[in-house]
């Protein structure tokens, strides 16, 4: 306890004493803040109960709305993407994918040499030569010819042929049958022709189909051909897929065709 001018102060309140002053200062600062306004105009600062500036005569506001930040709406809807963008972003994903694809199928495969890429042409330009335009087009103009199996082939794997096709890629394999089996450039345009069929999105019962009953227009007949291996496998699954071709003659069992 302390005695001072005949009144007794607390020991603890005397101890706080710098704290309620430092408190006291801090309230009469706020107060002295909050009465006051202060002219935007020239920065005169004011009376609370000042309606306009002493010195400019500018109309006061007070100086806490004034400088409040003013609220923007949130927008917590995120933005969508439009319809064409959508498109656009999948279409472009798509061939990106696509050209990957594409890609890995002519790396992990070997293209031709010379000797073999001047029998194919020699083969397209008689398919050319004989009315076969559209075939010798997409042969010429839109395939990748490989000699061996790519990645997807080998994956997949396939029975005996001549040739395999990657369809919508347009890569067409070309086995060593293809060059050593045929006896001419006429057997080696039936197989092309054939493969034609795969490249535009047919089937093997329409390729098969469609080979056998061009086979006049190519130049590939009985009386030249019937007795190689190219036209005894052919007509064989040609026999097995469509037999209604082969019920003609007094056996009931020759070509008609």
């Amino acid at each position: 306890m302390v005695r001072t001018l005949g009144y007794a102060i607390p020991k603890t309140l005397l101890l706080r004493l710098p704290e309620l002053v430092f408190m006291t200062m801090k309230d009469s600062a706020q107060l002295t803040h909050q009465s006051r306004k202060k002219c935007a105009n020239c920065g005169l600062v004011n009376n609370a109960s000042d309606e306009a500036c002493r010195r400019c005569g500018t109309l006061l506001v007070e100086e806490e709305l004034a400088s409040a930040p003013i609220e923007q709406p949130l927008n917590d809807k995120p933005r969508k993407r439009s319809f064409l963008k959508r498109v656009t972003w999948i279409m472009g994903t798509s061939g990106v994918l696509l050209i990957i694809f594409y890609t890995s199928l002519l790396i992990s495969s070997d293209g031709l040499n010379a000797d073999q890429n001047a029998k194919v042409q020699n083969a397209i330009g008689l398919l050319q030569e004989r009315g076969f335009s559209r075939d010798a087009f997409v042969l010429r103009r839109l395939t990748s010819f490989r000699t061996t199996d790519n990645w997807l082939n080998a994956y997949v794997g396939h029975r005996d042929a001549y040739a395999a096709t990657n369809f919508p890629f347009e890569v067409v394999t070309l086995y060593p049958e293809f060059f050593d089996v045929p006896v001419d450039d006429c057997e080696r345009a039936a197989v092309l022709l054939h493969e034609t069929r795969h490249l535009l999105g047919d089937g093997e019962d329409a390729a098969l189909e469609n080979t056998w009953k061009s086979k006049r227009q190519l130049g590939w007949t009985t009386d030249k051909y019937s007795q190689t291996k190219v036209w005894d496998n052919t007509m064989r699954l040609t026999r097995s897929r469509f037999p209604y071709l082969f019920q003609c003659g007094s056996d009931g069992q020759t070509d008609c065709l």
